[in-house]
């Protein structure tokens, strides 16, 4: 009888044993799954440097908005898996420095070099300052839980609405006040970084929308859809991007009376 109980006890003491491993394998694998994400984004930040350099300047903003794409998926495999760690949040944001800071700015740079290039030099250098100290206040800044908002415009969003800027005029550089309003965008958005402007996050945004979410999804997805079969792709992000920038303020407030 003893032995019976023991050899029962020790079973089931494998079968826990066996379940945890298990579980934390499958957590493991998500937390891989998340950095690899990550690291799809640095990939395509690098790769958008090196077509800069090579002056394939449509296809380096393309990877910019594709890295924008995989920084979005990895933060929010992380969250919902509860996978986060401070490894993964300090990579995310060395990342976020070369994708979103170094790979904007240097093709920023070189797209109007002809035109105004110390003052483009200045506004990037400014921008890529103010990225990485929005950066760093978001490092180093507690995070509630459940908050629904970003202190100060996020990286992502920037680099994306540069990205989605030169898709709009990659063609039409003859135009003298191009390089004016490209180097006035990039001075809104680095100053908006480090604001203490509110901007809703992905959870906010789920937040405010409700069961309009799948309608919005739908309509952004159709939108683009046709935006890139009229060649239009760029201006459409841009539209987006504006959007959002635009009604945040309305959103966040919104969130806060709820």
């Amino acid at each position: 009888m003893v032995f019976v109980i023991y050899l029962l006890e020790f079973n089931f003491r494998t079968y826990c044993f066996l379940f945890l491993q298990g579980f934390l394998q499958e957590r493991a694998q998500v937390t891989y799954l998340a950095n690899l994400l990550t690291i799809l984004s640095l990939f395509c930040g690098f790769a958008s440097v090196i077509l800069s350099l090579e002056g394939h300047f449509t296809f380096s903003a393309l990877v910019i908005i594709l890295s924008v794409i995989f920084d979005g998926l990895d933060g929010q495999v992380a969250r919902k898996s509860k996978s986060s760690s401070d490894f993964g949040k300090e990579l995310d944001s060395l990342v976020d420095v070369v994708s979103f800071g170094i790979a904007p700015a240097l093709l920023g740079y070189i797209f109007i070099y002809d035109n105004f290039h110390f003052s483009a030099a200045v506004a990037l250098f400014i921008y890529l300052l103010c990225a990485v100290i929005r950066l760093a206040k978001y490092n180093t800044t507690p995070q509630e839980a459940g908050h629904n908002y970003f202190t100060g415009l996020p990286i992502t969003v920037s680099g994306g609405m540069l990205a989605s800027f030169v898709l709009i005029y990659r063609k039409a550089m003859f135009l003298k006040f191009i390089p004016v309003l490209f180097i006035s965008l990039v001075l809104l958005l680095a100053s908006l970084m480090v604001s203490a402007v509110r901007f809703p996050n992905l959870d906010g945004l789920r937040q405010f929308l409700g069961k309009r979410l799948k309608v919005t999804m739908l309509s952004l997805f159709l939108i683009l859809s046709l935006a890139l079969y009229l060649d239009k792709a760029g201006l459409a992000l841009f539209l987006i991007f504006l959007t959002y920038l635009i009604f945040s303020p309305f959103v966040v407030k919104r969130l806060d009376s709820i």
